[in-house]
């Protein structure tokens, strides 16, 4: 039930037009005009999720709105009779009504590609495209884009025709005109038109002179405005041809008339689903003009009620002098009582509260911030007086009476109740007293009530009743001046006195009012300020409380991060050596098995065979049983990262440089540690399997030759070949991202790293990289020579390092290389916070066999990497 003068106190027609002014179409704009606030909540979100929707296209870089187009409503009661002809201008608007909403689908279909706008393309598919094309092709088969009619062949013909008979009834005239003979019969040699036709002005006494029919005589009857004989029939003929031309006209647009009207209840149709998008694109942009946002819904999923909350709520009419308030109710809290001074704000705070909820079940976004959230009404009963007035008699102490008895009587639990300076206008006491009696019935009714007031009867009454909530309007004693905001939780004072004393009352008669306050009431105003002050300290320590909070969580975070990190490296290193072991298990085997045939015509005999055998297999299956501890190992830390990734994005926190998990940090501090155990993996494991199977003499022949064997492995250098081994560049054909290939989990598979990325990915599947088709730099390693020394690396990786640590990993890569005359290499220290990436210059900067640095290539890295080059 919406009250029009309530309505009007509230301001919402006037925010309402303003808006309605933003709609393309002239039809939309007054539609709008017409709206009231809707009580079907399901229907007030599909309007904002609408206006969110082309909210999101404005802000992009389509930036569409619906184009403008004349009124066509009326039009389509025309087209359903038989025979009519429209006009062309009539036609012309129904032309620019069929390409907006044919350009209207065509850019939402556009949108919806690249932006999610579900609700704007569900809608927009109503228009019928394939009937709104065709009557668009029939109209511009006549008319074109601008509305002028086409020349076409039958109306050439007509046109032609009369341009020539204009110009020989010019030629005819100027045989008159132009002949010096004449000059003293003709009161002047220009033409005169005479009921649309030529004529010639001829002195009265030269009558005879000219034969033709007389149109007129002036008023002095000295000049007769003849029209010759022979312009008489050009005349004829030209008007005769014009009517023709009207006639040919008016039959074309009878025929496109008749071949549009198929179509009336589709356009009638398309009309609809038009202005719904205009309005909703209209608000849209008075949203975005306006820094609004659009208000959640106090109803959850599981149908249970939510507190409204209104957050930097700015009242639209103030524009830029509007002070944000915040509004947030608690649970099982349905009164609000505002107190505070006189011109503090407090009719503008319940207005803006009133005004948005209108606004809101309009489907209109609001002048507030994210997080406001506002229930859905169905009724609005207000009583707004004019707290400025001083001359309140009994009639508007009735009047009053008169709209609070109307929301006593009818308000239920989805009303919205307005009572602003709830008990003035009589007997403060006997005011205060029905003003309590009016909060019990709206309470026991369930109603949202908003009451603004001075009784301090009615403050006591906020504090005691479990479902009011008080609140004031802040005031600054210094400046004795109202600060506009709205304190929730805290009464105010009226500071009628200080105003008084700031307005000129005398200080001996503000001493003399001071005198005559109770005591009671001068405790009241004490504990006000008490409270006042306690609600502020309250504030600081909450905003505190929420820093430490804060804090406290990304800690949390950052330990759980960094114990993922390291279980992640732990693993990587098993891995590597459960590789190694089983690389090195394969070889030894083999030569074990070379050695068993070798030597089985000798002393070897077919029980110790069968025993080498059984060790071999052994010792195969604790490799296997391994490795399947390895993969389980590898799952369950997968499923913690998940888990870790899934509390993260829905902590307000956020891990450094939007990551969780370095990749590149875990293979660096793992790669080390892998080179360390893979030498003392396979001398330890080759020298027990050759002391279990063989003589000492044997073994050590093994020992030598597994110890021989890795030595040259470890001098080998990862190189990029046509064939898959670990640290290859490989292109994934599925999504064309290029990667490196890091291990090979099973035959015909590898473990990829793309990005910051790691997939198990099938061979086949993949594409290797030569150095041609890969830019960036290729990443090779250098092992330690065959007498143990250290090597310079091409690339040095500082990535998940700690700067002291990068550091003196650099300062010795710059002295391996001097060492061994290597001339250039490239240092990757990502970009992250800069910290790292700046330490690494100022190291080059100062040391002195460094030549020059620079950053890499964007596509090689960029900021990330830098390229170092030595004297």
């Amino acid at each position: 039930m919406w009250h029009k003068k309530t309505l009007e106190d509230l301001a919402y027609f006037r925010i309402r037009d303003t808006i309605a002014n933003f709609c393309a179409g002239e039809e939309s704009q007054q539609l709008l005009m017409t709206k009231l606030p809707f009580t079907d909540e399901e229907r007030i979100e599909e309007l904002k999720d609408l206006s969110r929707e082309w909210n999101t296209i404005l802000n992009s870089k389509i930036s569409f709105s619906v184009k403008s187009w004349n009124p066509v409503h009326h039009l389509f009661k025309f087209l359903r009779v038989e025979g009519t002809t429209l006009e062309q201008e009539q036609i012309f608007a129904i032309l620019q009504f069929a390409d907006s909403a044919l350009t209207a689908q065509q850019a939402i279909n556009a949108a919806s590609k690249n932006l999610s706008v579900k609700k704007l393309l569900t809608l927009s598919t109503l228009l019928p495209s394939g009937e709104l094309s065709a009557v668009k092709e029939e109209i511009l088969r006549v008319l074109d884009k601008d509305g002028q009619l086409k020349d076409l062949p039958i109306l050439r013909e007509i046109r032609s025709s009369i341009a020539r008979l204009h110009t020989e009834i010019a030629s005819a005239l100027k045989k008159y005109t132009g002949d010096s003979s004449l000059s003293s019969v003709l009161s002047s040699n220009v033409p005169a038109f005479r009921a649309d036709r030529q004529v010639l002005a001829v002195k009265a006494n030269q009558r005879a002179r000219i034969s033709g029919i007389v149109h007129e005589v002036s008023a002095s009857g000295q000049t007769i405005f003849i029209e010759p004989d022979e312009v008489v029939r050009k005349n004829n003929q030209l008007i005769q041809e014009e009517f023709r031309l009207q006639s040919e006209t008016r039959k074309i647009f009878t025929e496109l008339t008749g071949k549009i009207s198929p179509f009336t209840d589709f356009l009638s149709s398309a009309l609809k689903t038009l202005i719904k998008l205009d309005q909703t694109c209209a608000a849209a942009r008075w949203g975005i003009s306006n820094d609004c946002t659009y208000a959640l819904s106090c109803t959850e999923k599981d149908g249970s009620i939510l507190p409204p909350v209104l957050v930097g709520a700015r009242h639209p009419l103030l524009a830029e002098k509007a002070v944000p308030i915040d509004m947030k109710f608690l649970e099982e809290k349905s009164v609000l009582i505002i107190t505070g001074p006189n011109t503090g704000g407090k009719t503008v705070s319940l207005k803006t509260f009133a005004l948005f909820a209108l606004l809101n079940q309009t489907g209109f976004p609001l002048p507030a911030k994210d997080g406001t959230r506002l229930p859905v009404f169905k009724s609005l009963f207000a009583d707004i007086g004019d707290e400025q007035s001083i001359d309140q008699s009994l009639s508007t102490f009735s009047a009053h009476m008169k709209n609070i008895a109307a929301a006593v009587k009818y308000a239920d639990k989805n009303s919205l109740v307005l009572l602003d300076e709830l008990g003035s206008g009589t007997d403060p006491q006997e005011g205060g007293a029905i003003g309590m009696a009016v909060l019990d019935h709206l309470i026991e009714k369930k109603a949202f009530v908003l009451v603004t007031t001075h009784h301090g009867i009615l403050k006591n009454y906020g504090y005691t009743n479990k479902s009011c909530i008080n609140a004031s309007v802040d005031f600054d004693t210094d400046t004795l001046s109202p600060t506009y905001r709205l304190l929730m939780g805290v009464p105010g004072e009226s500071h009628a006195l200080d105003i008084a004393r700031r307005s000129g009352l005398g200080e001996r008669t503000v001493k003399a009012a001071k005198n005559y306050i109770q005591s009671e009431q001068a405790d009241v105003s004490t504990l006000i300020k008490g409270l006042t002050e306690k609600y502020a300290q309250l504030a600081k320590l909450e905003k505190e409380a929420a820093v430490r909070e804060k804090l406290l969580a990304e800690k949390e975070l950052k330990f759980e991060q960094k114990s993922l990190r390291q279980k992640e490296r732990e693993l990587e290193l098993k891995e590597r050596e459960q590789r190694e072991a089983g690389d090195f298990v394969s070889q030894a085997r083999k030569k074990l098995e070379n050695l068993v045939r070798t030597l089985r015509e000798g002393e070897i005999t077919r029980e110790k065979t069968l025993n080498v055998k059984s060790f071999l297999n052994e010792l195969t299956g604790q490799a296997e049983k391994e490795e399947k501890k390895l993969e389980e190992e590898k799952l369950a830390l997968e499923k913690k990262k998940e888990e870790f990734e899934k509390k993260l994005k829905d902590s307000p926190v956020r891990a450094e440089n939007g990551m969780l998990i370095s990749k590149d940090n875990s293979k660096h501090s793992s790669s080390k540690a892998a080179k360390s155990g893979k030498k003392k993996l396979s001398n330890a494991q080759a020298l027990a399997l050759a002391k279990n199977t063989y003589s000492d003499e044997e073994a050590q022949k093994l020992t030598a030759q597994a110890n021989s064997d890795f030595v040259t492995k470890a001098q080998s250098v990862k190189k990029v070949s046509l064939t898959f081994e670990e640290g290859c560049e490989v292109l994934h054909k599925a999504t064309k991202a290029k990667g490196t290939l890091i291990s090979s989990t099973k035959k015909g598979f590898w473990s990829v790293q793309l990005g910051s990325i790691r997939m198990e990915l099938k061979e086949k599947d993949l594409e290797l990289l030569t150095p041609s088709q890969n830019s960036t730099t290729v990443s090779i390693e250098l092992a330690e020579d065959a007498c143990g020394k250290a090597k310079p690396v091409f690339e040095l990786r500082l990535l998940g390092m700690r700067e002291e640590e990068a550091i003196k990993a650099l300062e010795r890569q710059l002295d391996l290389c001097q060492i061994h005359n290597f001339r250039n290499f490239s240092v990757i220290h990502g970009k992250g916070n800069g910290i790292l990436q700046q330490s690494v210059q100022n190291f080059l900067a100062q040391y002195p066999a460094v030549k020059s640095f620079r950053y890499a290539s964007p596509e090689d890295g960029g900021f990330g990497k830098t390229y170092v080059e030595l004297n």
